[in-house]
């Protein structure tokens, strides 16, 4: 029989997992993909990336950033910020667990700005909230996952990862810890293969059930 084991750290992406934002990032870049590159398909390429990474990566000219930079901020400033479902309880629930938790998102601090404007709260929901500008490497590299657990002073056998994007999934999994992935973004069959366990969204989602996972993973 698996001795339990208790979560101490969880880390969670931010656009598909704590609010419903990814199918607006899609329109976004699926059409600045058609308009610079000729790739309406480009909004699924860039999911989990920084705008760093984005901007080296596929618009390297200096001249083109600026625009896309703006067309973006304000793209977010009229974004809306749903929470995907049962996130708040969860997160009360990981609370009364003292279980430590954090935002660790390609976002930069910009974006993380018209966030809090439009939900104020959401600062207060986590312990941290780790942004682009914290890490070098865009996921799937596992940097930001491994420095969340820096933070937090825990192993990847007491951490868990909250993850939708497939570049988000590799890098939970590349990290070590356990990786739950949310069908939120992608089709349940197609992250299935990329982490641990699968949740179409956080209703009915507890903390036990978390530490069940952890402990089957471990």
């Amino acid at each position: 029989m698996d001795t339990a084991i208790a979560c101490k750290a969880v880390l969670f992406d931010f656009d598909g997992v704590i609010v419903d934002t990814e199918g607006q990032y899609s329109l976004f870049w699926n059409k600045i993909g058609q308009d610079y590159l000729g790739d309406p398909g480009f909004g699924d390429r860039v999911k989990g990336q920084t705008l760093t990474y984005i901007f080296e990566t596929f618009f390297p000219d200096p001249a083109v950033q600026p625009r896309l930079t703006d067309a973006l901020v304000r793209f977010e400033q009229e974004m809306t910020y749903d929470y995907v479902p049962g996130i708040l309880d969860f997160l009360a629930d990981l609370r009364r667990h003292d279980v430590r938790t954090a935002v660790v998102t390609s976002s930069n601090e910009q974006k993380m700005a018209a966030v809090y404007h439009a939900r104020p709260e959401v600062p207060a929901l986590f312990d941290r909230i780790l942004t682009a500008e914290h890490f070098t490497r865009s996921k799937p590299a596992p940097d930001c996952y491994l420095l969340g657990m820096q933070i937090f002073g825990t192993t990847p056998a007491e951490t868990c990862v909250f993850e939708d994007s497939f570049n988000g999934l590799k890098s939970g999994m590349a990290s070590g810890a356990t990786v739950i992935g949310l069908a939120t973004t992608n089709p349940r069959d197609a992250i299935a293969p990329l982490c641990h366990h699968v949740i179409d969204d956080f209703r009915g989602f507890t903390c036990a059930d978390m530490d069940a996972v952890l402990t089957i993973n471990h």
